[in-house]
């Protein structure tokens, strides 16, 4: 396990994590959210020991990560892709952080074909693309074979393929029975992918729970209409006990009420509905909501 207590950073007069506290439990993909600037990439860097912390202390099975000569038997990280010699090849790259770890030389090849670069393995880094670097960093953290794994925004520059084949390592890797912690803000594949969330804001705990339970605490279901007769519908449903509001391009968000019931209602009306289609709660809706509070920089905010 992963155990953050108390975890407290301060630069001068800024504090970029806050007394943070939570445990990063083994068997499941722990999703690490929040706003640019929340403090997810400082406390990343505390658990490996790359910052010391202000206050408060962190552990990996039950021991400072600092202490362990041989890091990455134990934590596999990949916390920037951009950051290697791009004079080296994919393979020399890795064959340094193996002497260094007493890893095999052989699991180079086979990490190298396990992310789908064992014909990229002689050439230069400075020739990768950004989602090269990013499988050659997953590489990386894989090297050693290790139960505990960090990933700091690992789709970035990835295609659609490489999406889908992160995912499903996040799955195996989690289904083995390692601890699997993910920091990204691509909130859709974080809720196809997470089992539980870690959520924070401007250095402070907002969340540590299941997806399902944080979703659930972002808007209510909804459903999305369309009618060539828009506010004869709105007046209906609200008459109902709904609430609607416009929802782009012609659209209406009506919650309250559910599909059956609003399809109903228009039918005894005589009111054409020329879309109907359920919202369920949604990780995206429900991480804008509870950390809009918590975000520094807010696009038309008056501030």
């Amino acid at each position: 396990m992963i155990e953050v207590n108390g975890l407290t950073k301060r630069y001068g007069g800024t504090t970029a994590v806050d007394d943070l506290t939570f445990t990063v439990r083994p068997g499941r993909v722990t999703g690490f959210l929040g706003p640019n600037g929340a403090g997810k990439s400082t406390t990343l860097r505390m658990i490996l020991g790359l910052n010391a912390p202000t206050g408060g202390s962190v552990t990996v099975d039950g021991q400072p990560f600092r202490g362990r000569p041989r890091g990455l038997r134990h934590v596999g990280a990949l916390l920037d892709a951009a950051d290697v010699h791009g004079g080296r090849s994919a393979a020399a790259h890795l064959a340094v952080l193996a002497r260094s770890n007493a890893i095999p030389r052989e699991r180079v090849a086979q990490v190298l074909r396990e992310v789908g670069l064992a014909e990229a393995g002689r050439r230069r880094i400075a020739g990768f693309s950004l989602g090269m670097k990013q499988r050659l960093g997953i590489a990386g953290a894989l090297l050693g074979d290790p139960p505990v794994l960090l990933f700091d925004e690992p789709l970035n520059g990835l295609d659609p393929e490489g999406v889908r084949w992160v995912r499903g390592l996040f799955r195996q890797l989690a289904g083995e029975g390692r601890t699997v912690l993910v920091s990204s803000h691509m909130m859709r594949e974080m809720e196809n992918t997470a089992d539980h969330l870690v959520v924070i804001g401007r250095g402070a705990l907002i969340a540590d729970q299941s997806l399902a339970e944080f979703a659930g605490r972002g808007a209510r279901p909804s459903v999305t209409v369309r009618t060539p007769e828009p506010d004869a519908l709105t007046a209906l449903l609200t008459a109902q006990g709904a609430a609607v509001r416009p929802d782009g391009e012609g659209a209406l968000a009506v919650t309250g009420l559910t599909g059956p019931r609003i399809a109903e209602l228009a039918f005894e009306r005589r009111l054409l509905l020329t879309e109907l289609t359920p919202r369920g709660l949604s990780l995206e809706r429900a991480f804008m909501e509870l950390t809009a509070d918590h975000a520094d920089h807010l696009a038309g905010d008056p501030r």
